[in-house]
């Protein structure tokens, strides 16, 4: 009975809020008490009993009311953590209050009138629950009070972390406590994992929700170009204020890696106990990839308090960026590399038991977590790729980019695995492992094969361009391009891969397909430039692949041959516009796919999805590095105009010119991608001013990079025609093994030097990220629904 007596009392105390029209005085202890004193309400009784009509409504009538309530719940949570919240009354005063602000705070971020009022200090307020010294400069803006409030209480004895005092004066001393000895998990920097406690890991989650509220300002931000633009929320909270900024970093960063879903192995054990940890995972996971945001090198003047002297003088000022780009030892690397391949790993497992074993939800945020490590941290990137530990993080990207390739809603994150695997192909290291045997069973809806990790990606690329839905096409260039990076190592590809190879470029090369864009003829440069590495750099393992150009060889006599006469632009045109397909599916063999495995669906109606910005082009992705002879990279220099032809000696060396723009504007400029949806629209019209010319097609035909190709067929083709006809050979097997002890060696023109396409950071991909990252987090956060139905302006919710 009691659990309703307190909602009726909480539903008429926001009722008597919604009504006054005169402002109620802040020292009206007893009408405010109405709203925390209670004990018995929960986070999704706080959303169902304050509606968002209600708020908005407080917020334009009486908006001085609205304003009391955010000061005075703050002030009860700068009080609770300034007491140590000994008293079971004070602990639920402090999750009422932090409950009824995440609750409101969306709807102040929506008001653009509203949105500095946090930044603003409240007369006579003091700073409170700072040392004396500070008292000099006035009061400190809410905005601070709360997060130092909320900082405090996530190390708070007996309330987020275990007392280490015991005894009959067992309150802590809250100012004096040093949260370094509070950390919530062995792993990175700290060796003691203390027991868990639910209790611990619920109010954590809580303060931690409201965290991520505050921070959530940015999405209520349309997109902008500007990446110095920092949201104040996460500046002020990473910076040396916080006094407890490395425990708290260190806390989340060991929570998320030590954390096993699996526990024990008791089949059916996430139905008998409910995981308390996992709901702390999933919000850790959420803070960390949204404080680490770049620094965009805005100088920032010092803070007065430099409790951490020596770190602050090195790197960036944000201090989460600071120290992950700082862990260096290499059990810490192992600790966070095993931690997450494993959970990046736990929805592939397999079990005889059908749905026995806990499947995490939370991969995005750990594939954006990842990404994050190895871009701020270069000495993690390496140790990653040190040893075919990186292979435990590949398999699981590929099944993701396999499995999601069908469905238009998870079209962000076929994007974050592969700019991860962009970034790692800019090492020649991932492609040496890519070498390893394949021999793991996966259930992937690909077609069954013996091979290598790197036959592994070829399969599953081929399966995305071929079977995936029209708006991967962006995709095609990174895809093709991490191939390419990786081909001078790749010792030997099995017949599955290289048919697979081959049909991507019978399919790119057709005419109705190479006429119809500008930027089309790039994917043919692609292959033909991975082809090249493979033949100048690893014939000796690649009979499969050099059978395979030669069973195919009409395709590159097309390719050279390929005709530029108006006629046949107009008969290319035509076919298209009766084929609109984006590759045809033709002659591409589909074998039985692997057991176990489910074909990859598109979206279920009423998905909601949360729209992008563009993409930049590959040409903005990514600079080219070129691999010297002791095997360093030295970086190219951009053309300045892309638009040029490229210099004679680049056509020598046998390169592409996809660095041509790539039918986009020079500009950085950000739509969602509803807005691409209409200037594709609007500019079909404008599209149909751009026609192929003769001059057009003659002006790449002439670089592509044919040569060493063609002489492998014109010494290949008529031995393995002799001892067909010699021996009478019908059979595959004989004609590899002859290819197989074959050699070309001076017999190809001159090794070209490898060029590997190196990821670059850009504005463009900073706020693809910021969009991707925040759409996530707004989706995964639906019990409570903090976000929905507001007014969010940095993408837009989309159902499908």
């Amino acid at each position: 009975m009691g659990s309703s007596d307190s909602k009726l009392n909480f539903r008429k105390a926001v009722i008597q809020l919604t009504t006054k029209t005169q402002p109620v005085e802040a020292t009206e202890d007893a009408f405010w008490d109405q709203f925390w004193a209670d004990t018995t309400i929960t986070v999704q009784d706080v959303f169902a009993l304050v509606p968002a009509a209600e708020i908005r409504a407080v917020r334009e009538e009486s908006p001085s009311n609205l304003a009391t309530l955010c000061y005075k719940a703050v002030e009860k949570l700068v009080q609770g953590a300034e007491s140590g919240c000994p008293t079971d009354r004070e602990k639920q005063v402090v999750l009422n209050c932090t409950r009824i602000l995440t609750r409101i705070l969306p709807y102040i971020f929506e008001d653009q009138d509203w949105r500095g009022f946090f930044w603003s200090t409240v007369p006579g307020a003091g700073h409170a629950g700072t040392d004396e010294l500070d008292d000099d400069d006035g009061a400190r803006p809410l905005a601070e009070s709360l997060l130092l409030a909320i900082a405090d209480l996530l190390f708070c004895p007996d309330f987020t972390v275990h007392s280490h005092r015991r005894g009959p004066d067992s309150v802590e001393n809250m100012h004096s406590l040093d949260s370094c000895e509070y950390i919530w998990e062995a792993g990175v920097g700290f060796a003691q994992s203390p027991p868990l406690n639910y209790i611990h890991d619920l109010n954590r989650a809580e303060l931690l929700r409201l965290l991520l509220t505050c921070f959530s300002e940015a999405m209520y931000l349309p997109p902008s170009p500007d990446n110095s633009v920092l949201n104040p929320w996460v500046t002020f909270f990473c910076s040396t204020e916080n006094r407890h900024a490395l425990p708290l970093f260190t806390s989340l960063l060991n929570v998320v890696c030590a954390y096993d879903p699996v526990g024990y192995g008791i089949p059916y054990n996430h139905l008998l106990f409910a995981d308390y940890r996992e709901q702390l995972v999933e919000q850790a996971v959420q803070i960390l990839i949204v404080t680490l945001e770049h620094d965009g090198g805005v100088p920032r003047p010092a803070t007065s308090s430099s409790s951490i002297e020596e770190l602050e003088n090195a790197g960036p000022e944000n201090l989460f960026v600071n120290y992950l780009s700082r862990i260096h030892r290499e059990e810490d690397f192992d600790f966070v590399l095993k931690g997450l391949a494993r959970l990046l790993t736990n929805p592939l497992t397999q079990t005889y038991l059908p749905h026995s074993t806990k499947k995490i939800q939370f991969h995005q945020e750990l594939l954006v977590l990842f990404w994050k490590l190895c871009d701020f941290n270069k000495k993690f990137l390496f140790f990653v790729l040190k040893s075919s530990d990186v292979l435990d993080v590949l398999v699981p990207i590929l099944y993701y980019l396999n499995d999601a390739r069908a469905d238009q809603s998870r079209v962000g994150l076929m994007h974050i695995g592969v700019f991860i695997l962009l970034l790692l192909s800019g090492e020649r290291n991932f492609g040496v492992r890519l070498n390893k045997p394949y021999s793991l069973h996966v259930p992937m809806d690909i077609p069954v094969f013996t091979g290598t990790h790197a036959d592994l990606l070829i399969v599953v690329f081929h399966k995305i361009i071929t079977t995936g839905h029209q708006r991967l096409q962006p995709l095609f260039d990174c895809l093709l391009t991490i191939i390419v990076n990786v081909s001078p190592y790749l010792k030997s590809l099995s017949m599955v891969a290289a048919n697979k190879l081959l049909h991507l470029l019978e399919a790119f090369s057709t005419t109705w397909f190479l006429f119809s864009a500008v930027q089309n003829h790039h994917l043919v440069f692609f292959l033909l430039e991975a082809f090249n590495n493979i033949i100048q750099y690893q014939f000796d393992g690649n009979c499969n692949l050099v059978y395979a150009i030669i069973r195919k060889r009409n395709v590159f006599h097309q390719l050279a041959n390929l005709p530029s006469d108006p006629a046949t632009i107009q008969k290319a045109l035509q076919r298209k516009k009766k084929s609109p397909d984006v590759i045809s599916r033709t002659s591409s063999q589909e074998t039985v796919s692997m057991e176990g495995s489910h074909p990859a669906v598109p979206a279920e109606p009423g998905t909601l999805k949360a729209s992008l910005v563009a993409m930049p082009g590959i040409d903005k992705l990514t600079e080219k590095s070129q691999v010297s002879e002791d095997g360093t990279m030295v970086s190219l220099p951009k053309l300045d105009c892309p638009r040029t032809v490229q210099s004679d000696q680049s056509a020598a060396a046998g390169t592409s010119d996809t660095e041509s723009n790539s039918g986009r504007d020079n500009e950085d400029v950000f739509y969602t991608e509803a807005e691409m949806q209409r200037r594709r629209l609007s500019s079909a019209s404008s599209t149909s001013l751009w026609a192929p010319t003769p001059e057009w097609i003659l002006s790449w035909k002439c670089k592509l990079p044919l040569q060493t190709i063609m002489r492998l067929l014109q010494v290949l083709v008529p031995q393995v025609e002799k001892i067909c006809i010699d021996k009478g050979l019908t059979d595959e097997s004989e004609i590899l093994k002859f290819l197989q002890h074959g050699t070309l060696v001076g017999l190809l023109p001159v090794p070209h030097p490898i060029l590997i396409r190196k990821y670059q950071a850009n504005a463009g991909t900073a706020m693809w990220f910021r969009t991707y990252m925040w759409g996530v987090v707004y989706l995964r956060n639906v019990d409570p629904p903090i976000w929905y139905d507001t007014d969010v302006r940095l993408f837009e919710i989309q159902r499908m």
